[in-house]
């Protein structure tokens, strides 16, 4: 066994991602302050083809290095927009037919682990300040909230490593 070189990686160009099929799936940020979970959210977006970012409120937008340093490119292939409120985001992507779900730990939230995607259903996951969490007027708003099972003492996750394990498991349910 040996670790594969970049050149072996089969690695679209920017062009190629953008003009390739996306997973109906899209990321919404409400009012993140770490750049470096915004760059994390772009290059986790990237890695499973996500159709596009919303960074909301006070969420900072690229370029910034602080962005770029995380995100190692990937604000290129991404498509993202900013919106200054979270609301009026939900708000159109309810019109689009996307299902919207918040990922925190409410009252009645679904534990990843049971949550199914429906067939041919487009979804918006959104996650919120790494200290204050998803705001309550956009949970009130949400059609579900899921809540990532946790077992120790703290039951907080940093909202690049909650992207990471949501993302994965939302696209690995839809596309395998």
């Amino acid at each position: 066994m040996r670790k594969l070189k970049i050149e072996e990686l089969n690695r679209d160009t920017v062009e190629e991602f953008k003009n390739k099929e996306k997973t109906p799936l899209v990321i919404v940020l409400d009012n993140v302050r770490s750049m470096n979970n915004v760059g994390s959210a772009f290059r986790t977006s990237d890695a499973f083809a996500i159709e596009k970012l919303y960074l909301c409120g006070i969420t900072a937008t690229p370029p910034h290095r602080d962005i770029h340093k995380t995100a190692l490119g990937a604000t290129e292939s991404v498509e993202w927009e900013h919106v200054q409120d979270t609301i009026d985001i939900i708000q159109k992507l309810k019109k689009e037919g996307y299902q919207i779900v918040s990922v925190e730990q409410a009252q009645n939230s679904v534990s990843l682990e049971e949550f199914r995607p429906k067939e041919n259903q487009k979804y918006c996951l959104i996650f919120g300040n790494e200290a204050f969490g998803v705001e309550d007027k956009v949970i009130e708003a949400s059609d579900l909230c899921l809540e990532i099972p946790q077992f120790g003492t703290k039951h907080s996750l940093n909202i690049s490593v909650s992207m990471g394990i949501v993302i994965w498991d939302v696209f690995q349910k839809m596309k395998f």
